[in-house]
């Protein structure tokens, strides 16, 4: 992420989870909330009592008491605005109460148990010092962007919202200096704020469009399968909705950024980076340089706390010139002065002076801070500084404890005392949650440590130590949400909790750009069986994370491992994925053709039954977005017939399923129904009873049940429509499909009008109601005119059921 030490300490993991997921309040502190407490003073100092506020605000005395005990931690404007009058606050209080209650909003957001994002904003340091002319410039910038993106009376402002670039030498303290302004700013900001690593000084800087994918997903907004020009869209209109702040840290280029710039809304944008990104219009740009001599010493004095400081003047004033002030490099030396309580700050300063330690990273070029790093490193114990060597080989942004136990070779609490070593001499900092990283000349320091002290053989090995484990561990993961795998056996060896498949999808998200990189090195290095093995266990579980980004470069690889195997089942078997990849994660439809087309050819050739079974059904798949539906019909059969003659129980159902809304749009509708019987029969015969997981029987009755429901209704067969409905309530709000489940309730009720069962008809109109806010407008509205029909005695108008 590139997080530099600056005028303050090492950054620790993020606090404030930042995302739209609903929540619940944890039990509110003794006393209430900030807000209420001044509410209660207030009304008090007034002389009035909760009900007589109560009659001369319009809000309830109930309202009144919840928000002063603090149950109730959002309240409105409105309503701030309502108690105001009834106390006849003047304008400077009213504005108060106001802020008061916006705080307390914020604070109720950051202490909720909420899922946390991967972008997190890291915590900043506590002992920040200095940078006043910078931060009343930001300061300023923020403030307009909080005011400015305030509901307005005709609606929120259009204008686009503020950026900064932030830019300066490394080490300067760039992000330090952002992540400031987010926190001292989060209250103005009530959709929070996210740090997203542009990794603009790596080989690969992250794209524009991986980091939109990235900044939606940490916004609750998943887009797949569609055009580059409507994820931007997407994108903009998602900032355009929030009132945020987004650190864009360490970017590389203009055009890597640019794109995630908002054109409307308030999302505070803060870009750091090395350049000062000139070709960026209509920003405001803030560089970063030396610290001054009192900013120096106030940080020096703020690390090293024990009186050395003040007692040695002249010693701290030849450190921080040795620094040149600059904040990365006063940094390291402080903390290693700080664990070093015998060493005075004369003995600092002239093993500073010597220049074989310093190099020449204080003078000129390019501000490397080598003779800081150095110093640091040359302290540590040898298990520690071996460790530090061996991180370099990380390829991610960010690692685990577990991930270095691996990558050194020792127990996982003696991992953790050697990365709290380093933590604690500058050398590696916290990132979000329990996870490490470098900063960058950190990162670059520890390899060329490595290349100088370990063997290439040392080397190797313990990559291919981090290789075997990455990969293992995520074949493990993935296979939870393989039928016929699920929870693996207990191994003591694996080091990280994969209990149940929360914890998998966890793990393979957070360390996904560690294991993807390792992925690739074995790819490269002509693993191919290893390759093989990876990319099969993520079949299942990628339909969990489609927005990846990832999926077709992952069988891309596999169908080349297979042919570089000579297996022409395994080359099928990753064509067929392939061609779900292409066309759900990327909307490339013709690729995706043309991957299913060759899996069959494959398939056909070595007489494997089925993964032809399979090609047919992605064909049909493809063929039905197109409204190719006689080809798709054909297809859809095809692999069914093929499903049923491999006896794959599970691929069957898959098919059969597809078939029935297929032969309904096709107005094959006794096939439809007839379809569908088979699926019931199958999922109620014992022989298959431990052949068909349970998630899968129940999931596969329901999306059967959904699309024959379509043809009974259509057709005007009420009962029959009833008895496929009833059994399905509920099954589908179970898994969050809202939408689904809400129209399960709609149709029931209309069925059941239908046949005169009034009563039950009501309670299901009622039942979608209830939904509100869960389920689409439009169907909300359909359940409440029906309602009002059927009161009237009438039924509500016909209506196409699909």
């Amino acid at each position: 992420m590139g997080i530099e030490a600056t005028t303050g300490g090492a950054q620790d993991s993020g606090t404030a989870a930042t995302g739209r997921a609903s929540v619940k309040r944890a039990a509110g502190a003794a006393g209430g909330s900030s807000f209420g407490r001044m509410l209660r003073e207030l009304r008090q100092s007034h002389g009035l009592t909760m009900e007589e506020l109560a009659e001369a605000s319009g809000v309830s005395g109930r309202a009144i008491g919840d928000m002063e005990r603090g149950r109730s931690l959002r309240p409105h404007r409105g309503t701030v605005t309502a108690l105001a009058q009834g106390l006849r606050l003047d304008e400077a209080a009213h504005n108060a109460l106001l802020a008061e209650a916006r705080a307390t909003r914020f604070a109720a957001k950051a202490t909720l148990s909420v899922k946390p994002s991967p972008y997190a904003l890291p915590r900043g340091v506590r002992d920040f010092v200095g940078r006043h002319a910078e931060l009343s410039v930001l300061r300023a910038l923020a403030q307009r962007a909080a005011e400015e993106s305030e509901p307005q009376e005709q609606g929120r402002r259009t204008a686009a919202p503020p950026v900064a670039v932030v830019c300066g030498a490394p080490g300067s303290g760039k992000t330090t200096l952002a992540v400031r302004l987010a926190e001292e700013f989060a209250p103005a900001f009530p959709d929070g704020a996210l740090l997203l690593d542009m990794r603009g000084l790596e080989e690969q800087p992250l794209s524009a469009e991986e980091a939109m994918l990235r900044l939606l997903g940490a916004w609750g907004v998943e887009v797949a399968q569609v055009s580059a020009e409507e994820r931007l869209a997407c994108y903009q209109a998602t900032a355009a909705g929030l009132r945020a702040v987004l650190v864009l840290d360490n970017a590389g280029s203009e055009a890597q950024v640019r794109p995630l710039l908002p054109r409307a809304g308030g999302v505070l944008v803060v870009v750091t980076s090395r350049r000062t990104l000139a070709g960026l219009e209509a920003v405001r740009r803030v560089e970063l340089g030396p610290l001054t001599e009192q900013e120096s010493n106030s940080l020096l004095r703020a690390v090293v706390s024990d009186g050395r400081v003040d007692a040695e003047p002249e010693a701290a004033h030849s450190v921080t010139e040795l620094c040149g002030h600059l904040p990365l490099a006063l940094r390291v030396a402080a903390n290693w002065a700080a664990t070093r309580t015998n060493w005075s700050l004369q003995r600092l300063a002239t093993r500073l002076a010597d220049e074989d330690r310093r190099l020449d990273a204080l003078s000129a070029g390019d501000l490397r801070v080598n003779s800081a790093f150095s110093l640091s490193y040359s302290r540590l114990a040898p298990g520690a500084a071996r460790m530090f060597r061996l991180l370099s080989l990380i390829p991610g942004g960010d690692f685990s404890m577990p991930l270095a136990a691996v990558l050194a070779d020792v127990p996982l609490l003696d991992a953790e005392d050697l990365l709290e070593e380093l933590l604690e001499a500058g050398l590696l900092m916290t990132s979000r949650e329990d996870r490490y990283r470098f900063h960058d000349l950190l990162r670059l320091y520890a390899k060329s440590r490595r290349r100088m002290e370990e063997s290439e053989q040392e080397s190797a090995a313990a990559g291919s130590r981090l290789r075997f484990w990455l990969l293992d561990t995520a074949v493990v993961a993935g296979r939870w949400y393989e039928p016929g795998y699920g929870a693996p056996s207990p191994d003591l060896s694996r080091l990280v909790p994969l209990d149940d498949p929360e914890q998998a999808l966890r793990w393979l998200k957070v360390e996904s750009d560690n294991w993807l990189a390792v992925f690739r090195e074995a790819a490269e290095v002509g693993e191919h069986a290893r390759v093989i093995e990876v990319a099969e266990a993520m079949h299942w579980f990628s339909e969990n994370w489609v927005s990846w980004g990832h999926w077709v470069e992952i069988y891309e690889r596999a169908t080349q491992a297979g042919a570089a195997l000579h297996d022409m089942l395994l080359e099928a078997t990753h064509y067929n994925y392939l061609s779900w990849a292409y066309w759900a994660c990327e909307g490339r439809h013709d690729e995706a053709v043309a991957a299913a087309t060759s899996a069959l050819r494959l398939a056909t050739a070595c007489g494997d039954i089925v993964q032809q079974a399979w090609a047919h059904n992605y064909l049909c798949w493809l063929q039905q977005a197109v409204k190719d539906t006689s080809h798709a019909v054909d297809n859809v059969l095809r692999s069914r017939e093929l499903f049923s003659q491999a006896d794959d129980i599970i691929g069957y159902l898959q098919a059969a399923s597809g078939s029935i809304g297929l032969l309904r749009t096709a107005g094959r509708m006794q096939e439809a129904v007839t379809a569908y019987r088979e699926i019931m029969e199958a999922l109620s015969d014992p022989r298959n009873r431990d052949r068909i997981p349970p998630d899968v029987r129940d999931l596969t009755a329901s999306i059967a049940g959904n699309y024959v429901s379509f043809v009974h209704l259509n057709q005007g067969h009420w009962q029959d429509a009833v008895d496929v409905l009833r059994p399905m309530r509920g099954q589908f709000e179970a898994r969050g499909y809202h939408r689904h489940g809400g129209k399960v309730h709609l149709y029931l009720a209309h069925a059941l009008a239908h046949l005169g069962e009034n009563a039950e008809a009501a309670a299901e109109y009622r039942a979608v109601l209830a939904m509100e806010g869960r389920i689409p407008p439009v169907v909300l509205e359909e359940a409440r005119s029906s309602l009002d029909a059927l009161a009237a005695g009438r039924l509500a108008p016909p209506t196409h059921f699909e």
